[in-house]
C-alpha cells in the first residue's frame, strides 16, 4: 500500500507573484499615451480689401479689370500686414491710381496650436474709383471683422460697423435690416450689404462690407465702373484637437494552477476499506505484530509443559 503525491514546486508560485508584481507597473504607467495632433492643421485667413471691379473708358472701347487686394494674409503660421494704401496702374492716362487710403489697415492671420483666428481693423478710409478721383466711392470711420475657430468650441464670427457712412458724398446711416442703396443723379449708385457672417460646424466667416458700384459720372461714358468692393474679410476653419493615443499593454499572465495530487486507484480503494472498519494504514501491520506475539507466547507455555514431564 503506497501513496504517491505530485505537487507543484514552491518555486513556481513564487516566480508568478514577482511576475505579477513586475507587470503592475507599467501597465500603472501606460494608462496616459503621448498626445498627439491629428491630420487638419486649420487655417486662418483675412484681407482688409478686395476688389472685383470692370473699368470701361472711352465710351467702352477699353476693358480694363481692376482687381486688387491690400493687407491680404493667410496662415496656418502667423501672418500680418498694415499697408494703409491700395493702388492700380494703367486705368488713369498711365498714372497710379489710388483706390483706397486709410489711417489703420491691419490684417492678422493665426494659427497655434488649437486655435485658429483672423481679424481684420480698417479706419479712417476712404474708397476711390477711376472717374470719381476727388469724390469718395465710400467713407468710413472704422470697421473690422473677426472669426475665431477653436478646437471643442462652436466657430465664432462677428463685424464692427460705424453707426453711419458717406457714400458718393452722402451720408447714410446703416441699418442692420437690409441693404442700404444709395443713387446720386449724374454720378452713379452704390448698394451697401452689412454684417455678412457664417458658421459651420468648423468653420466661421465674417465680412463687414461689400458695396455693389455703378458709376458714369454725367453719363459722359469717359470712365464706367461696375462691380464689387468688399472691406474686412475674416475666415478661419478649426484644427484638429489633440488626441491621446491608447496604450496597448500586454496584460499579466496569470499564475499556472497547482496540479492536483496523483493517487493510485489501488491506495484510494485502500484507504477507503479503512474508513469503513475504522482503521487505518497502519492497521495491518500491527494485527501481524499481535498474531506473531500470540505464536511466540503459545510455542513458550508448549516449551515449559515439556520440560515438567521430563
Amino acid at each position: 500500500m503506497y501513496t504517491i503525491n505530485v505537487r507543484t514546486p514552491a518555486r513556481r508560485w513564487s516566480a508568478a507573484a514577482v511576475a505579477c508584481a513586475l507587470t503592475a507597473g507599467p501597465v500603472a504607467l501606460a494608462g496616459a499615451g503621448p498626445a498627439h495632433a491629428t491630420e487638419g492643421h486649420g487655417s486662418a485667413s483675412a484681407s482688409v480689401l478686395r476688389t472685383d471691379l470692370n473699368v470701361s473708358l472711352l465710351n467702352k472701347s477699353v476693358q480694363v479689370p481692376l482687381t486688387v487686394s491690400l493687407n491680404e494674409v493667410e496662415a496656418p503660421r502667423t501672418a500680418r500686414k498694415t499697408a494703409l494704401t491700395a493702388t492700380l496702374d494703367g486705368v488713369d492716362r498711365g498714372k497710379p491710381f489710388s483706390v483706397l487710403r486709410a489711417e489703420v489697415a491691419d490684417a492678422v492671420a493665426t494659427v497655434e496650436g488649437e486655435r485658429a483666428e483672423a481679424s481684420t481693423t480698417l479706419a479712417d478710409a476712404r474708397l476711390h474709383v477711376p472717374g470719381l478721383p476727388l469724390l469718395s466711392v465710400v467713407e468710413l470711420e472704422a470697421v473690422g471683422s473677426k472669426a475665431v475657430c477653436e478646437a471643442g468650441e462652436t466657430p465664432h464670427a462677428s463685424v464692427t460697423l460705424p453707426a453711419a457712412v458717406t457714400v458718393l458724398g452722402k451720408r447714410v446711416s446703416l441699418s442692420a435690416g437690409g441693404p442700404t442703396n444709395v443713387e446720386v443723379p449724374g454720378v452713379g449708385s452704390v448698394r451697401l450689404d452689412l454684417s455678412t457672417t457664417g458658421t459651420t460646424s468648423s468653420t466661421a466667416a465674417a465680412t463687414a462690407l461689400t458695396l455693389e458700384v455703378s458709376v458714369n459720372p454725367a453719363k459722359l461714358n469717359v470712365a464706367e465702373v461696375e462691380g464689387r468692393l468688399t472691406l474686412a474679410t475674416s475666415r478661419c476653419e478649426t484644427p484638429a484637437a489633440a488626441e491621446e493615443e491608447p496604450s496597448e499593454a500586454a496584460a499579466p499572465e496569470a499564475p499556472e494552477k497547482a496540479e492536483p495530487a496523483v493517487e493510485p486507484q489501488g491506495a484510494r480503494a485502500a484507504q477507503a476499506d479503512l474508513a469503513e472498519t475504522g482503521g487505518d494504514a497502519a492497521t495491518p501491520y500491527v494485527a501481524a505484530g499481535a498474531v506473531a506475539l500470540l505464536a511466540a507466547g503459545g510455542g513458550a507455555v508448549l516449551l515449559s509443559r515439556r520440560g515438567r514431564r521430563n
